[in-house]
């Protein structure tokens, strides 16, 4: 029976992010997550066997950027890191390469100079401008394709493209069978869009989702993100990285990974709630730090001032990835 219009405006009026309350009572009827103790258990002064950067939706060339830019550069003095994970909306707004050295090769010259290496990821920004791919071709990127696969000691990244487009079906497939073939005891996936976030796009989409039955509709999942979550608990990825929402989010494990949302990089940010599997959010610019060690990586929030505003730790499963 088709609704009435006032209960119809009624449900469609709560996308708007102000309904936060609401929403994390739908997630927590629809979400399942497994628990498990938060606080990294690492001396204090312990060598991590790797240190790596995230951040993303950076590319304004404005100063927020360049603050976030030098607390990085600042933070590297006394946390070496060679590497800095970019996670989409590198070039702001429409991915156009002729902007690169005022939004990518100034703002992190000091980096770049010192052999720092960035690997990108495309945001929905970076396709605007020739499906993203100058920015593939760029060899500060460092992408070896729309998406594809790098190892630094112990750990294995996975980058994706995760806009919506011809090439899912076949990146899908590469996916799974890079995970089957890793040997890694970390696996760590890269990709714009969320999966689990508390922020505006993803409250909506949720929101959105929850009220399909009530209009009587059933769209079926079928973009990238929305595939993700059953490849990551049949080969135990430990951590996805996103950006595309203008907050920082790291979830408690959900079927044993978490998800990281680090877009704090430098454009606008947007306010935040929490979700059932919230175990840190914040809206404030900075970066993200990961520090892996032989049985747990213990990630970190910084902020432009080089203080920390979150710590948790995700663990190593010893258990051996189901095979297909």
């Amino acid at each position: 029976m088709p609704l009435k219009r006032r209960k119809f405006l009624t449900l469609a009026s709560l996308t708007g992010l102000s309904v936060g309350a609401l929403h994390r009572q739908t997630l927590s009827q629809t979400l399942s997550f497994q628990d498990h103790p938060d606080s990294p258990t690492e001396p204090t002064d312990a060598k991590p066997l790797l240190r790596w950067i995230a951040v993303g939706d950076v590319g304004i060339g404005e100063q927020s950027q360049y603050k976030v830019a030098q607390a990085m550069g600042r933070y590297r003095q006394t946390h070496p890191f060679d590497s800095v994970l970019l996670v989409g909306d590198n070039i702001y707004a429409g991915g156009e390469i002729d902007k690169i050295k005022q939004v990518f090769e100034e703002p992190y010259q000091d980096l770049l100079r010192q052999g720092v290496k960035f690997y990108a990821v495309l945001g929905n920004h970076d396709i605007l401008s020739n499906q993203g791919e100058d920015q593939i071709r760029y060899s500060g990127f460092n992408m070896q394709g729309r998406y594809y696969t790098f190892s630094q000691g112990s750990v294995q990244f996975f980058a994706l493209d995760t806009n919506s487009g011809h090439h899912q079906t076949e990146q899908l497939a590469w996916l799974e069978a890079a995970l089957a073939e890793s040997q890694a005891d970390w696996k760590i996936v890269l990709g714009h869009h969320p999966i689990y976030a508390s922020g505006l796009h993803s409250i909506r989409k949720h929101l959105l989702v929850q009220l399909e039955p009530l209009l009587g509709q059933h769209q079926p999942r079928t973009s990238l993100t929305d595939q993700l979550p059953p490849l990551f608990d049949k080969y135990n990825v430990q951590l996805y990285i996103n950006g595309h929402e203008h907050h920082y989010e790291r979830t408690l494990p959900i079927a044993g990974t978490t998800y990281l949302t680090c877009g704090i990089g430098g454009a606008q940010l947007r306010p935040t709630g929490k979700s059932s599997w919230t175990a840190f959010s914040s809206s404030q610019f900075g970066f993200t730090v990961g520090e892996v060690f032989a049985d747990q990586l213990v990630i970190k929030g910084i902020g432009v001032n080089g203080q920390p505003f979150d710590r948790g730790v995700v663990r190593r499963q010893t258990a051996a990835p189901v095979k297909a």
